[in-house]
């Protein structure tokens, strides 16, 4: 439990970064001139306490890559393939062929999720969500891949690529840190739900972009359709984890009260068990009655 801690602070500190490097791409004026010199490094100028804290930071990464499980490195890459992909389309100037290339990548991501359950989880509506996810996504990544193929983006912005971006990016920033804590879970059915669940409202956000700022009629169609699908599992994985997690606090609560109950009667069998630690009679002296 503790690794997982360790290891969704140090994910959501990576996935900040990668949102923030991501969203500001560094522009030619930006970079460094060639006639300003860079002053070099002596010994002198390396301070020790510096390079020891990061021999340090070194270690703790290692330690927290050895201690992750096998379904949370499998999340991560997923997570990382899928981040990648989706702030590429992102980037794109026209608002219908930014919402495709930003949706193949989230869809693509959905599946790569789905099946990590399927190898990892056992509960039987989890199972079958994850297989649901896999069987429609699948197919809207090929209406997507086919219609990508011949709407290429558009070299100049439009009025509302700025906008279209900016929400976008808002949209992706909540979606990732929120699933980053949710594979995070220990559970592989609770890492499951907690990781699809911000996944699946990060699609419905993106498509309610789309409805927004798109124009082409079939990704607008896609857009609701998406709309639709995710918003019924949404509320069966909200019910699923509330169902869940109301069923460990009961047991938590039916465990303390177990245990008072054990530590008062073994509290009372000692008492009995002790021998009594009244005076004894003294015995009648002659002529005494």
């Amino acid at each position: 439990m503790i690794a997982s801690r360790r290891f969704s602070l140090l994910a959501t500190s990576i996935a900040a970064a990668l949102i923030l490097s991501a969203c500001q791409p560094a522009t030619e004026d930006e970079a460094t001139p060639s006639d300003t010199a860079t002053p070099p490094v002596t010994d002198l100028e390396v301070n020790p306490a510096d390079t020891q804290t990061d021999d340090v930071l070194a270690e703790d990464d290692a330690a927290n890559e050895t201690q992750m499980t096998d379904m949370l490195r499998d999340y991560t890459k997923a997570m990382t393939r899928m981040h990648d992909e989706m702030m590429i389309g992102m980037g794109y100037n026209d608002p219908d062929t930014a919402f495709a290339k930003a949706m193949l990548g989230h869809h693509r991501g959905a599946i790569e999720m789905a099946k990590i359950q399927l190898k990892h989880g056992t509960d039987d509506s989890m199972r079958q969500l994850a297989q649901n996810v896999i069987d429609a996504q699948q197919l809207e990544i090929d209406t997507l891949n086919k219609w990508l193929a011949s709407h290429p983006d558009t070299v100049k912005t439009n009025p509302h690529t700025e906008a279209m971006q900016q929400a976008y990016a808002r949209s992706m920033d909540v979606l990732h840190g929120d699933m980053v804590l949710g594979i995070a879970d220990p559970q592989p059915d609770m890492a499951f739900a907690r990781g699809m669940l911000p996944h699946h409202i990060g699609a419905v956000d993106m498509a309610n972009v789309q409805l927004k700022y798109g124009t082409d009629e079939e990704m607008r169609q896609l857009a609701q359709s998406i709309i639709d699908t995710q918003q019924a599992e949404i509320e069966l994985m909200q019910n699923w984890i509330a169902s869940r997690s109301a069923d460990a606090a009961k047991t938590n609560t039916n465990a303390d009260a177990d245990s008072t109950t054990d530590a008062s009667d073994d509290q009372a069998q000692s008492s009995q068990s002790q021998p009594s630690k009244e005076p004894a009679t003294a015995p009648a002296k002659d002529g005494e009655s």
